[in-house]
């Protein structure tokens, strides 16, 4: 029987998973939103800038409920807005690679492993595609501001298994946060939290995925 990581059950008959369910900010690619300055380029420190922001507008975005320009518009709660083309400009030069996981995603495609993005985000996965081009290891079919849906609601695990006609046990979901991979595990879907690259790769291995 295959040994599997701790964290992660062994999925349907003890084989590898069929697919790849990939959160994308922080996983694979660094979120610049929090972890370089951006109240900077507001001329804002961190805590002033989120104290301005429009509550849960983000959210919002992020569902594909907003428009790049509302969102913009509306940016902070006094009703002011921000200009939209120099704040996409300022993520996409910051938008890079989580260490090692290019090299892993590369490797995970010829292998033969089908990898999908499963993230919360709006439509600035394009800015990221174009300065990156993760599309060439991970499908953007995933991506909250598409389905409408965002983790950790059970509809946004639950959904890309029924589209790839997968059960949720034949999956592997993998994200940066513990409520996102608790949620998957409650309908079912084994799950691993990210911490780096070399730890999901000695994970995948234990799931029988050679890598």
């Amino acid at each position: 029987m295959t040994q599997t990581s701790p964290d992660i059950p062994s999925a349907v008959g003890d084989q590898p998973p069929r697919a790849l369910l990939l959160d994308i900010m922080d996983t694979v690619v660094v979120d610049p939103f929090f972890d370089d300055d951006l109240g900077a380029h507001f001329g804002l420190d961190r805590e002033t800038l989120f104290a301005r922001m429009t509550p849960d507008i983000w959210l919002a975005f992020e569902r594909g409920e907003l428009t790049p320009d509302t969102y913009y518009a509306r940016f902070f709660r006094d009703g002011s807005g921000v200009d939209g083309a120099a704040l996409e400009a300022w993520m996409a030069s910051r938008y890079r690679w989580v260490p090692g996981m290019e090299a892993l995603l590369a490797e995970l495609q010829t292998a033969g492993v089908g990898l999908y993005a499963l993230s919360n985000y709006p439509v600035w996965w394009q800015l990221i595609e174009a300065r990156l081009g993760v599309g060439r290891y991970v499908g953007w079919r995933f991506v909250s501001c598409m389905t409408g849906v965002r983790k950790p609601a059970p509809r946004a695990y639950l959904g890309p298994a029924e589209t790839l006609a997968l059960s949720p046990a034949a999956c592997l979901f993998i994200d940066d946060r513990q409520s996102n991979c608790d949620a998957a595990r409650a309908v079912g879907m084994p799950a691993h939290r990210f911490e780096s690259a070399d730890a999901l790769r000695l994970a995948l291995r234990s799931t029988g995925i050679a890598v």
